[in-house]
């Protein structure tokens, strides 16, 4: 990891050194000489990263070398802090004790980063004559979005086939409970994933319930997890009531219960739930466990346990190529390539986990012969040291991602055992923490999700949920992945909970007090509640979150304070460094702390979901950093306050809603100064809040605008607003449009392929639009360039599949659901649940 904390702070520096140089002023010389001897050594870290695992030596070192960099950065960022005051340039050698520290320090540091790299240098120069010719370039991303589809399932139609037929023999008398025993990385949640969904299984079942059964967990939380499957999002009620109402919410019903990856031999927690379940419709329950002892006293009989064998070699191959060979639709075109790819296959010992693995690696990697050999090595040398394909997969994955890739894979360490994770929510923390390269005038925001993009291509990263234009909504760690990423985090200092060395601490309602205390070294401190739950943060860790000099990133998402939030953080402003700020969906927030006017350095902040957040300070628009501003789902907030205009730096600008005529606040025209804007979300309500004339072609000279969504939740005025709408006129370049609650009966003119040529995704949800304008089906000679739509919740919008497949000959999937005026859609029960139509690219 320590090639990836030199990257970070080698960037931050060259960046002030070409854009503020004078924010260094005595100090430029001293950083600069610390600059040329990282750039020197970067040679040879990745090597020594390597092989410090059989070197105690060398493992201390780079321990050493990695502390010395984090306090190099930390006196970057002081002397930028030391430059400014109050948005003025200072000369910091007046502050002469400031200098003499500064100066001497960075010296010191200088000569142990010197002796350090002597050290290096000596001990890996008789192991290879040419260390730097090993040493690979750091690649880019090499696509930025999701390119091997992990819905795919390879070789295990028998094993699903088999778990059908015994479903769907379940009777009247009792619960039928099936288990599915084997190895870990064998398949057993994709086999059990692959059942629960299959469309058979769905009409089956009344009710369909999935839970992931961490290490640790309660019986209460296991019931919370059943009724929140069931749509009851109740947090109250103790054990018995929780019990009675999941009975009442299956009585009378067929149910299938999936319990995922069961480890507890004390099963007792399950007999009492058990016990409360009704029992006279011919349910199922599905246990996956790697131990078979937990089946048998989970109820599971030898007649009802599978075992999923190994893949053969064949299905092994197939399954590496659908993943290596993705940008190809899963072909090998190369004899040389296809002779090393079997031969690290052969290694993986028929483990779908460490196939997909290695696979993914692959895929990030150039198609050379020689680049593959030296990875066909490098995995031999792993297996040598750990003969376990799975871990030895992942070591070696994570040794061969680029080192702004490796800062990313670590952060996913801090989230408990099958956490469901916000991809949002790690890309902000990436842009915070400066994990993401930004080269090329790349945005930040593009940046940071082509890193989870590399992520996900490498297989790292599970998909949760899908959006229908084919990005990752939510994710989850594989629990091997996990095991090995907490293992390098620990080692590298990155997270854990032991000591106070550690830079980055998930927030749970469990957290401990003392570790908050006590790690003064802390730059991001995370909330990390499991899916559909909340942290409850009791006060004695909330009074600390000011305490840390070096925080980054403050995210304090989806959780409830006993005390005002603005109490709370009160002295939020004594945190200089603070780049990320995320209050989303926290209670309760009722105005933003004054003392955050403080915080000139941030680049992201989140208020989304704060319900009774009615109104933002005016200081918020002087802070001319913000990349991210999101006020999205702010039901009670007015409007923003004057001054949009000013935040140049903004690419995100979620939940914008304008003043009012004749109030002062940001109105649309204020959007015209923003031309690094790439994600826009209008919230209009009244006609009045649209600038008339021009000034309703704001949006026209946004030339970075990718995404527009449009929500017209809670409208009033209806025609007068369509009026206003028809003159907003999207930029020509946009890729993705949403609509949502459009107050029109048509659709607006310029929903057009003429307007709107490269349009890839549109989404249209709620509302009253019952006809599609005639100017959306072209003049006969354009069509549009969609590939992916969402219809939802559209009462009475009357439209025919031959017609839009006549107008979007691109089109790869649909979304629709609860829209009963859908003519001819080949998906079933459009007009309620709906579902999803592909494209049959076999046809």
């Amino acid at each position: 990891m320590v090639d990836a904390v030199v990257s970070v702070f080698m960037e931050r520096l060259m960046k002030i050194i070409e854009k503020e140089g004078n924010v260094l002023l005595g100090y430029k010389a001293e950083f600069k000489k610390i600059q040329t001897e990282l750039v020197f050594m970067q040679s040879f870290i990745k090597d020594a990263e390597r092989l410090k695992r059989k070197n105690e030596t060398l493992k201390v070192t780079l321990a050493d070398l990695r502390e010395l960099v984090y306090e190099a950065e930390d006196i970057l960022a002081d002397c930028q802090l030391l430059s400014y005051s109050s948005g003025k340039l200072l000369d910091v050698t007046k502050k002469v004790p400031a200098k003499y520290y500064i100066g001497n320090r960075l010296l010191d540091i200088k000569e142990k980063i010197t002796s350090i790299k002597d050290k290096i240098v000596s001990y890996l120069t008789p192991i290879s004559q040419s260390i730097q010719g090993t040493v690979q370039e750091e690649e880019l991303p090499r696509w930025s979005s999701p390119v091997y589809d992990h819905t795919q399932v390879v070789g295990l139609e028998g094993d699903t086939r088999k778990l059908k037929d015994w479903l769907s023999q379940a009777d009247s008398n009792g619960i039928m409970s099936v288990g599915i025993v084997g190895m870990g990385g064998l398949g057993k949640t994709t086999v059990a994933q692959t059942v629960f969904n299959d469309k058979e299984v769905e009409i089956l079942f009344e009710k369909r319930i999935w839970l992931s059964v961490s290490q640790k967990f309660t019986e209460e939380q296991i019931m919370r997890s059943m009724l929140r499957n069931l749509g009851d999002a109740n947090i109250g009620d103790d054990r018995g009531d929780l019990l009675k109402r999941i009975h009442q919410y299956l009585l009378g019903k067929r149910f299938l219960i999936v319990l995922d990856d069961v480890w507890s031999e004390d099963t007792k927690w399950w007999r009492r739930i058990y016990e409360g379940l009704p029992k006279e419709k011919g349910s199922c329950i599905v246990v996956t466990t790697r131990i078979e002892k937990v089946a048998r006293q989970m109820l599971v009989k030898e007649a009802r346990i599978h075992r999923p064998k190994v893949l053969g070699e064949g299905h092994s191959w197939l399954l590496f190529c659908n993943v290596a060979f993705a940008e190809s639709n899963g072909r090998c075109t190369s004899n040389e390539l296809e002779c090393i790819g079997k031969e690290i296959v052969s290694k993986c010992r028929g483990l779908p986990l460490a196939i997909k693995a290695v696979g993914g690696m692959m895929l990030c990697k150039n198609p050379y012969y020689h680049e593959w050999r030296r990875i066909a090595d490098h995995f031999r040398d792993e297996l040598a040291v750990n003969d376990n394909s799975v871990m030895a997969s992942l070591q070696c994955s994570y040794d061969e991602l680029p080192s702004y890739l490796k800062l990313c894979f670590l952060s996913l360490s801090i989230y408990p055992e099958d956490c469901e994770i916000s991809k949002d929510q790690l890309v902000r923390w990436w842009i915070g923490e400066g994990f993401v390269p930004q080269r090329n005038s790349r945005l930040a925001t593009e940046a940071s999700e082509d890193c989870f993009s590399g992520l996900n291509n490498r297989c790292l990263v599970e998909v949760v949920e899908w959006d229908y234009n084919g990005k990752i909504a939510t994710c989850k760690v594989h629990d091997m992945v996990r095991d090995q990423v907490i293992n390098i985090a620990e080692e590298n200092s990155f997270a854990g909970s032991s000591t106070a060395h550690y830079r980055h601490q998930g927030l749970t309602s469990d957290a401990k007090e003392k570790p908050i205390i006590t790690s003064k070294k802390t730059r991001a401190l995370i909330s990390t509640p499991k899916s559909g739950e909340v942290n409850k943060i009791p006060s004695t860790i909330g009074y600390k979150f000011c305490d840390f000099k070096y925080l980054r990133v403050l995210d304090l998402s989806k959780s409830i304070f006993q005390v005002s939030l603005a109490h709370l953080l009160g002295k939020i402003g004594s945190l200089k460094h603070l780049t990320c700020f995320n209050l989303s969906n926290t209670h309760p927030l009722t105005q933003v702390p004054q003392t955050l006017e403080k915080l000139s350095n941030l680049q992201i902040l989140d208020l989304s979901y704060c319900q009774s957040l009615k109104s933002l300070p005016p200081f918020v628009m002087t802070f001319e950093n913000l990349v991210v501003f999101d006020v999205s789902h702010c039901g009670s907030l007015e409007f923003l306050p004057k001054g949009l205009g000013r935040l140049s730096n903004l690419e995100v600008m979620l939940g914008f809603k304008p003043a009012r005529e004749g109030v002062e606040g940001s109105r649309i025209s204020d959007l015209r100064s923003l031309s690094r804007l790439r994600i826009l979300e209008l919230h209009l309500t009244r006609a009045d809040e649209i600038d008339d004339d021009d000034e309703t072609n704001a949006l026209t000279g946004l030339k970075e605008m990718q995404i527009l969504t449009i929500n017209c939740f809670n409208s009033f005025e209806s025609d007068k607003l369509v009026s206003k709408l028809e003159k907003i006129s999207p930029p020509l370049q946009l890729h993705e449009l949403s609509l949502k609650f459009y107050p029109g009966k048509i659709s607006p003119k310029w929903l057009n392929p003429t307007s709107l040529p490269v349009l890839s995704y549109l989404s249209i949800c709620g509302g009253n639009l019952a006809w599609l304008n005639q100017s959306f089906w072209g003049n006969g000679e354009t069509s549009w360039e969609i590939k992916g739509m969402k219809l939802d919740s559209l009462s009475h919008l009357s439209v025919d599949w031959g017609q839009i497949q006549g107008v979007m000959p691109k089109l790869r999937t649909v979304n629709a659901c609860w829209s009963p005026e859908l003519v001819s859609f080949p998906i079933e029960g459009v007009a309620f649940r709906g579902g999803v139509w592909k494209e049959d690219r076999n046809n």
